[in-house]
């Protein structure tokens, strides 16, 4: 049975499916996928990573990797709804879960794969990154603007964040003065361009977008554990996302995934 909270996530991911993931999907369909061909769909906090991942696995032979990337609960629902992804990388283990108990995964292939943690980002030149401890006074350096952050209500990041928030006490100062986003790249993009004045996104985006800088980490005690789940999506008995699955599991992902900043569970 699916629990309340996801059902809840159900409803307003499929009020709220953006044109940029109906668009993607229509592009890949049609380039027909042929034979040793790979179609992930990945969390869009994976984007650099993964691309730099099916690189090293297509070198040199004849698989090739496709991703589509957006927000972990848009992709678990268009896979839900017939989409033909091979794989599944999820920034959060409930739309996992929630693809497991609907009969879409395959259970024995599924292990996490990735770790992470959140931070809080404002704009900058990203010629550096200026680590500090993360401050309680989040709501007055926002000032007259508004903290970007992932949906609250259904993105990973965003659930994460609200925890951590709570945690803290400040979500109720800060619950009406939200930037709500599909995925962590825009909440990326509106602090690089000074729509937002701070957002929170993953460590890993920080690391990947040269737009921003870091002012704050988030407590890791505060939230629940940022886990990455992967598997094989059933009905497309593919091979070579077989091959790539066990790929993204070897020492030399390990320490692909580290350079782009993430943590290993």
């Amino acid at each position: 049975m699916i629990p309340a909270q996801i059902g809840r996530m159900v409803t307003a991911v499929t009020t709220g499916v953006t044109a940029v993931l109906v668009v993607a999907i229509a592009l890949v369909a049609a380039r027909p996928l042929l034979a040793g061909d790979v179609l992930v769909f990945a969390a869009a906090s994976t984007t650099e990573a993964l691309e730099a991942a099916a690189a090293q696995f297509s070198r040199g032979g004849e698989d090739r990797v496709r991703g589509v990337f957006a927000g972990s609960s848009l992709l678990a629902k268009q896979i839900d709804n017939g989409a033909p992804a091979d794989i599944y990388l999820s920034a959060s283990s409930a739309w996992m879960d929630y693809l497991g108990q609907r009969g879409r995964i395959d259970k024995a292939s599924r292990r996490d794969l990735l770790a992470n943690s959140l931070v809080v980002i404002a704009p900058g030149d990203g010629t550096h990154i200026d680590v500090v401890e993360f401050e309680v006074d989040i709501v007055a350096r926002l000032g007259d603007g508004r903290l970007a952050m992932g949906d609250p209500d259904h993105v990973p990041a965003g659930i994460y964040a609200r925890q951590a928030l709570a945690s803290l006490g400040l979500w109720p100062a800060l619950e009406d003065r939200l930037i709500r986003t599909n995925d962590v790249r825009v909440v990326l993009r509106m602090v690089a361009r000074g729509e937002a004045p701070l957002g929170i996104v993953y460590a890993s985006d920080a690391v990947a977008f040269a737009g921003v800088r870091v002012a704050g980490m988030i407590p890791e005690t505060g939230h629940d554990p940022i886990r990455y789940p992967v598997a094989l999506v059933v009905g497309n008995d593919n091979p070579a996302a077989r091959r790539f699955l066990d790929f993204l599991a070897t020492p030399e992902m390990a320490a692909l995934f580290r350079h782009y900043g993430f943590a290993l569970p």
